[in-house]
């Protein structure tokens, strides 16, 4: 069961942080039955390096579609029709189409996609450009100008 949480005395103290703002709306109204297939693992595989493993069993790698558009990454799978003619007493392998996204930061980039023994691994790295890595600021100091020169009057 979620709750639902005031983010606001946090954007009070944050600038630019809108889109980070409606993505914390949108997880929380995220319904899980619908997010449940296909199954899939994050995994951190280093300090710069990402996996996403996803279990495609009954997909073949013609019917799975990975794509990147700008912070966007969408894993897609065709079901392809049974042509078969077998008649299930039972089907418990799903191979219905799905389509599964993930926000990217700015910093992600995906570099590779295999498919493996059923499951489709994509990997991704996180490469930090010179503009954006922390940078030491050198802080100036002025010389203090003399103030204003008060004229003493003398009392003659």
């Amino acid at each position: 069961m979620r709750s639902a949480f005031d983010f606001s005395p946090l954007m009070r103290s944050t600038i630019g942080f809108d889109r980070v703002s409606r993505l914390l709306d949108s997880a929380a109204r995220v319904d899980e039955a619908a997010n449940s297939y296909p199954p899939y693992n994050i995994e951190k595989a280093g300090d710069d390096r990402y996996r996403i493993s996803m279990a495609v069993a009954g997909f073949a790698p013609e019917a799975l579609d990975v794509t990147v558009k700008e912070n966007m990454l969408v894993i897609a799978g065709k079901a392809r029709e049974d042509q078969s003619g077998v008649e299930y007493l039972h089907r418990g392998i799903a191979a219905r189409a799905f389509e599964r996204r993930f926000e990217l930061a700015d910093t992600i980039k995906v570099v590779n996609a295999s498919f493996e023994n059923g499951l489709l691994h994509i990997e991704l790295v996180r490469e930090v450009p010179e503009a954006k890595k922390p940078r030491q600021i050198a802080i100036e100091t002025r010389a203090v100008a003399a103030g204003p020169q008060i004229e003493h009057q003398h009392a003659a």
